[in-house]
């Protein structure tokens, strides 16, 4: 019978630890890979088969120029502990404006309408149905889940940055620096990351484990962001797609983004 790679490291790791720490300690380590093969979602979980967002660009610009509004990005990251480095060079961002003809440069031309250009979009993470930033990572540290959530595992990112390369729209960070000195009013329910690992918008899956929208959706006063299953057909996502327009990034490219823009 063969063993692949993963089996075999399993062994020797078990091997080490029952001799380094006995009986007991494989034990543990058994034990907490069945619980993880057992564990279920949350009752109140919310769950869906094709998650998307649509940004309002109408409601979205319009509170963006009264008062300037980063709602959105203030609480995403202090929700998932961004750090501020205080400078372009470094800087971490999950999501973040630019203007339209930067979010969408194939979407522009001369007959482009007044009110979009250069005004600012909303720019995260597109969790691709034809995501390349998961065909190029060599550790498997991005993935992409059932419900179409593309997430990353800090602990196996090995900083190659080869999904950053992969990804057309720049929405991956690399950590240069140790971030972890520089998270203002850390939180304990959501991990740190380290220098040298890539990070991005997880469209808060923590959140949406305990029955919560994500921490940008939440934030915003004037309901700019929809949130929801692109696959039932009464949700609210579908319900703007269906009575607006939209744009998304790149279509071109094939990678099928699931962020969509009202216009």
């Amino acid at each position: 019978m063969g063993v692949n790679r993963r089996d075999f490291l399993k062994i020797t790791g078990l091997g080490t630890l029952a001799g380094v720490g006995g009986k007991a300690a494989a034990d543990l380590v058994f034990k907490g890979q069945v619980e993880a093969q057992e564990a279920r979602p949350n009752e109140g979980a919310l769950v869906g088969k094709r998650w998307a967002m649509v940004v309002d660009t109408k409601k979205c610009i319009e509170k963006i120029g009264k008062d300037g509004c980063k709602d959105c990005t203030i609480a995403c990251h202090a929700t998932h502990n961004v750090p501020d480095l205080g400078n372009p060079k470094d800087e971490i961002k999950w999501i973040w404006q630019d203007a339209f003809e930067h979010v969408c440069p194939n979407q522009h031309h001369p007959f482009v309408s007044e009110s979009l250009h250069g005004k600012p979009f909303l720019a995260l993470c597109n969790h691709c149905d034809n995501p390349p930033c998961v065909r190029v990572c060599p550790t498997k540290a991005t993935f992409r889940r059932d419900d179409g959530i593309i997430l990353m595992d800090f602990h196996r990112c090995i900083g190659c940055r080869f999904c950053m390369a992969g990804c057309p729209y720049g929405s991956r960070s690399f950590n240069w620096r140790d971030p972890r000195p520089f998270v203002q009013n850390q939180r304990d329910d959501y991990p740190t990351r380290m220098r040298g690992v890539v990070e991005k918008c997880n469209f808060c899956a923590e959140r949406l484990a305990e029955g919560k929208q994500p921490a940008c959706v939440e934030a915003c006063k004037v309901k700019a962001l929809i949130f929801g299953d692109l696959e039932d057909p009464h949700s609210h996502v579908r319900e703007a797609l269906h009575e607006h327009y939209s744009l998304r990034r790149k279509p071109e490219l094939g990678t099928k983004p699931q962020i969509y823009y009202l216009v």
